[in-house]
């Protein structure tokens, strides 16, 4: 099946420490991390992906237990927790040669960035997060309005094996629902990037790891934050904030405010979307980061 990515770029599988990325790479000049969220894998970046190359090395990876990339067996808290993942996308670009570079994350993969930007501060250059406030924030300011609006947070944590056996009944109704649920009259999801995600989200593994993902969020994770934020670490980096003007986020949050008191160089807007910026307005959001990336 094809995908809807140059032929100039190209694909391999990296070693990280044991979990095996799946990655993406194409262009040349300084390089650029770009990382997926739930339920997609890289190619959420289809259409903003070509447009960077043409100025960037652009990295594109399977975050673990999506995609392509290994989904170890959660065996424990800490194997997908955002710690853990972020050191996966360091050793991913070292292994490439880049020892410092920028990144932008969608969703989950914002949420790794963010960590990346705390646990690896002189590797990240710059930081861009698209339609997230961060995971200790929202869940400090969870209300009923959270509740309903991310039902999914709490679903997804749940324990003794349901959401796993009744997303594993219907895996492409769970991500088509979820996907066309928070979308806002943008453009049009790319069917063959959509059959990608329903095929690589069909196998028990990648339920079973997006799962753990969302628990170690309401979990390890928020342990680490907390110690961050007792210890007054922020993120260093230039980071820019993007969101669409239609998502939860956009409607709930004071988002540059928010990442004000977690981040000390913060900008950014919201965009006329719902929460998939990269599918629904790719030509604005590849406008912002050109504007936003280092040259």
């Amino acid at each position: 099946m094809s995908v809807p990515l140059p032929s100039s770029f190209r694909s391999r599988t990296i070693d990280a420490d044991g979990v095996a990325i799946h990655t993406v790479i194409g262009g040349g000049g300084p390089p650029v991390l770009l990382l997926h969220g739930y339920p997609q894998t890289h190619l959420i970046w289809h259409e903003v992906a070509p447009a960077l190359a043409s100025r960037h090395t652009v990295v594109l990876p399977d975050l673990r237990g999506y995609g392509d990339s290994a989904k170890p067996e959660p065996v424990t808290d800490g194997l997908y927790s955002k710690q853990a993942m972020a050191r996966d996308q360091i050793r991913v670009m070292r292994e490439l040669g880049f020892d410092r570079f920028a990144v932008v994350g969608h969703d989950r993969g914002a949420r790794v960035g963010h960590r990346m930007a705390l646990d690896h501060p002189d590797a990240i250059e710059a930081l861009a997060v698209l339609d997230i406030v961060p995971t200790r924030h929202a869940f400090a300011h969870a209300d009923a309005a959270f509740g309903l609006g991310y039902y999914h947070w709490f679903f997804l944590a749940a324990n003794n094996g349901i959401p796993e056996r009744l997303i594993g009944h219907d895996p492409e109704f769970w991500i088509r629902s979820r996907m066309t649920a928070r979308h806002s009259g943008g453009a049009a999801y790319d069917e063959a990037a959509v059959r990608e995600y329903v095929r690589c989200f069909s196998d028990p593994a990648a339920i079973a790891a997006s799962c753990a993902d969302y628990r170690a969020a309401a979990g390890i994770d928020l342990e680490h934050d907390e110690a961050d934020a007792a210890a007054g670490r922020r993120v260093r980096c230039p980071l820019l904030a993007l969101w669409g003007e239609h998502s939860f986020v956009g409607r709930t949050y004071d988002v540059l405010k928010v990442w004000r008191e977690y981040a000390e160089h913060v900008s950014g807007t919201a965009l006329p979307s719902d929460h998939y910026l990269p599918e629904e307005a790719p030509a604005l959001v590849i406008r912002e980061l050109e504007k936003f990336l280092p040259r």
